[in-house]
């Protein structure tokens, strides 16, 4: 089977794109990430939908990009957004053990736009920024907290940034009010 790779800018900005051509979503991870001063460098790309169209994004960035799963439990009363290394299986058995909640599945999109502002394909760490409420519990595999740099979407899907794992977990998430659970996969 062969695929078909996705249309990348090829330049490394270390800066905001153009606010009159994005989306404010985008715009506000950027405004957050400078206003914490934390360095990023941004890629530019056709929209991504799965963990394999973004393997020239991670070796251009020269990261490996963050798997990352809006999930819940089957009542839908609890929501969890999963990040785990972009080449790691997840187990939906291995994690419901450690986090308590039986019989996880793939959240409905309608509550991934509601609680994160962020739509299918897009799914990333930085829409905690959008959870005002504390309505999505962050996991984190120990495994991403190894690596020095941590890959993700700005909230859309039509560019990848590269930000320091520090930065994440010792500026960004305390300032969005949001502790992660360390898990094991």
């Amino acid at each position: 089977m062969t695929t078909v790779g996705i249309n990348i800018d090829r330049t490394l900005y270390t800066g905001r794109p153009d606010p009159q051509t994005r989306l404010e979503k985008e715009i506000r991870t950027y405004d957050i990430l400078e206003k914490l001063d934390i360095p990023y460098v941004r890629l530019d790309h056709d929209a991504t939908g799965t963990i394999e169209d973004c393997h020239e994004v991670d070796q251009l960035l020269q990261i490996t990009i963050c798997k990352n799963l809006f999930l819940c439990n089957s009542q839908k009363t609890k929501f969890y957004l999963l990040m785990l290394p972009g080449n790691k299986m997840f187990k939906t058995k291995e994690l419901s053990a450690q986090i308590n909640s039986a019989r996880l599945s793939f959240a409905p999109s309608k509550y991934m736009e509601e609680y994160l502002d962020i739509t299918p394909g897009s799914v990333s760490i930085m829409g905690v920024m959008n959870d005002s409420k504390n309505m999505v519990q962050l996991l984190i595999d120990k495994d991403v907290l190894k690596e020095e740099y941590i890959g993700c979407h700005p909230c859309i899907n039509t560019s990848s940034i590269r930000i320091k794992t520090e930065d994440i977990i010792e500026k960004f998430l305390p300032y969005v009010h949001h502790e992660p659970v360390l898990v094991e996969l």
